[in-house]
C-alpha cells in the first residue's frame, strides 16, 4: 500500500505530486490518457508542433516562476500588441513599454482616443495593485454590488467605443472561452494582470513540454493508460480501476472536472469549448509575431497567429503554421473559418493544408460573479480534488491547487 494515490496527470496532478514527493511520501500517479497534461497537450504531427487549443504560457503567473525551471522550456514570446483586422485593413495597437518599435503604428491605429483609455486605466487599475486588495475590493466595490461580470463592470465603469468592442472584447472571448463577457470582472482584472507583468509565450517544444518536464521530475513513473473507476474513502482508500484495485493512506482526484464529479460526487461546474484548426502553407501571411483579432467579428474566428513566427519550432524548415480559434456552440464549417481567415490576413487561405482540428468541449471552467478563488480540496474520509476548477481557471490556478491539495494531504497524515 503507498501512501498517496493521485488520478490524474494534469498540471494540478503533478505539482501535487511533486509536493507530496518533496515532503518524502510514497506517491502513485495514474493517468487514463496515453500522456501526461490532461488539456495542456501537444499532437506532433509530420513535424508540426499542434497543441490542443490556442494556449499561452505566461511566465508572469507566480506559481510558474515558483515551480517550473522556465530556461529549460525555451520561451518564444509573442509581441506584446494586437493585430486588429478591420474593414480598412490591419492595424496594430501594441503596449508602448514592450514594443516601442510600434508606438507610431499604435498612435495612428484610430483606437487610442483619451477618454476612452482614460477610463479602461481606471478600470483596470485595481489589476496593478496586490492581489489581496483586488479580491477584497471585488467583495466591496465603490458602487455596493460586489463582483459583477466582465460586461456590466465595463458599462458601469463607462468603457465603450472602438477600443472595448474591437480590441478588448474580441480579445478577451479568445482568452475565456466566451463572447458575452459573463465572466467575473475579478477573474479577469487578474489575468490581466499577468498579462501586464509578463509576455505570453510558447516552450519551443510545444505546451506539452510544460507538464512533461513536471513528470520527469517524479520517482515513479506516471501510470499511463490506468483509468480509475472508483474511489472509496474510508481509514483505508480505495481505488478501483480498470486492473484491480489499490489500496492507500489517501487519494487526490485531479481529473477534469466531470470525471471528478462521478468519482466523487462534487458538483462539476459549467465548462466552455472551442475548436482550434491548425493549418500549414510554405508562405506565412503575416512576417510579425503578433495575436490577430477580427475587430468587424463577422465569423466563427476569435483569434488567429502564425504560430511558427513566434516558435520557429512548430513547423518543419520552410514551413509555416497558423492556428485559428472558434467557440462553441458552434455550427461553422471548414469554408467558413478560411473565408473569414481570408479577409483578417489579406491573403487567400483557400490552399492552406489542414493539419488537424481538436474540438474541446471542456476547455475552461466557467468563472462566473461572485469569483470563489478558492475551493474546499478535502473532501474527508482520505479525500482530496485538485485542479483549476477548485481555484482559477489557469495555468497558475492548476498549479496552485495541486499545491494546496498536497499541503491538505500533509496535514491530514500527520
Amino acid at each position: 500500500m503507498t501512501d498517496v494515490i493521485v488520478v490524474g496527470a494534469g498540471l494540478a496532478g503533478l505539482n501535487c505530486a511533486l509536493t507530496l514527493q518533496s515532503r518524502g511520501l510514497a506517491v502513485s500517479v495514474l493517468e487514463a490518457a496515453d500522456a501526461v497534461g490532461g488539456r495542456v497537450r501537444t499532437d506532433r504531427i509530420d513535424g508540426y508542433l499542434c497543441d490542443h487549443g490556442f494556449q499561452l504560457l505566461n511566465p508572469a503567473y507566480p506559481a510558474v516562476r515558483r515551480y517550473v525551471d522556465l530556461p529549460a522550456l525555451d520561451l518564444q514570446a509573442f509581441t506584446a500588441g494586437v493585430a486588429v483586422a478591420g474593414a480598412a485593413g490591419t492595424t496594430l495597437v501594441a503596449d508602448p513599454r514592450r514594443s516601442p518599435g510600434l508606438v507610431a503604428k499604435s498612435l495612428l491605429s484610430g483606437y487610442l482616443h483619451p477618454k476612452e483609455l482614460a477610463r479602461i486605466g481606471a478600470w483596470a487599475a485595481p489589476a496593478l495593485g496586490p492581489v489581496h486588495r483586488l479580491l477584497a475590493e471585488a467583495q466591496h466595490d465603490s458602487s455596493g454590488g460586489g463582483d459583477v461580470s466582465l460586461q456590466e463592470s465595463l458599462d458601469r465603469a463607462g468603457v465603450e467605443g472602438k477600443l472595448r468592442r474591437e480590441i478588448l472584447e474580441p480579445f478577451l472571448a479568445g482568452v475565456l472561452a466566451e463572447a458575452d463577457g459573463a465572466t467575473s470582472a475579478a477573474f479577469v482584472r487578474l489575468l490581466l494582470r499577468s498579462f501586464l507583468l509578463g509576455t505570453p509565450s510558447l516552450p519551443a517544444g510545444g505546451m506539452a513540454a510544460l507538464p512533461e518536464q513536471l513528470a520527469a521530475r517524479l520517482r515513479d513513473p506516471v501510470q499511463l493508460g490506468r483509468a480509475v473507476t472508483a474511489v472509496r474513502g474510508g481509514d483505508e482508500v480505495v481505488v478501483g480501476t480498470v486492473d484491480g484495485e489499490l489500496r492507500a493512506r489517501a487519494v487526490v482526484v485531479a481529473t477534469d472536472p466531470s470525471a471528478a464529479a462521478g468519482l466523487v460526487q462534487v458538483r462539476a461546474p459549467q465548462l466552455k469549448g472551442l475548436s482550434t484548426y491548425w493549418f500549414a502553407t510554405d508562405e506565412p501571411p503575416r512576417t510579425d509575431k503578433l495575436l490577430v483579432v477580427d475587430g468587424r467579428r463577422d465569423g466563427p474566428v476569435v483569434n488567429t497567429a502564425v504560430m511558427s513566427n513566434v516558435a520557429p519550432s512548430y513547423a518543419p524548415p520552410g514551413q509555416h503554421l497558423i492556428q485559428a480559434t472558434t467557440l462553441w456552440p458552434t455550427d461553422a464549417v471548414e469554408s467558413e473559418v478560411r473565408i473569414q481567415l481570408t479577409r483578417m490576413y489579406g491573403r487567400s487561405a483557400g490552399a492552406w493544408q489542414l493539419v488537424v482540428r481538436h474540438d474541446i468541449a471542456e476547455a475552461l471552467p466557467q468563472q462566473a460573479p461572485p469569483l470563489t478563488p478558492r475551493r474546499p480540496v478535502d473532501l474527508g474520509e482520505g479525500r482530496f480534488i485538485a485542479g483549476d476548477h477548485r481555484d482559477t481557471a489557469s495555468i497558475q490556478g492548476a498549479l496552485v491547487s495541486g499545491r494546496r491539495a498536497a499541503n491538505a494531504v500533509t496535514q491530514y497524515l500527520a
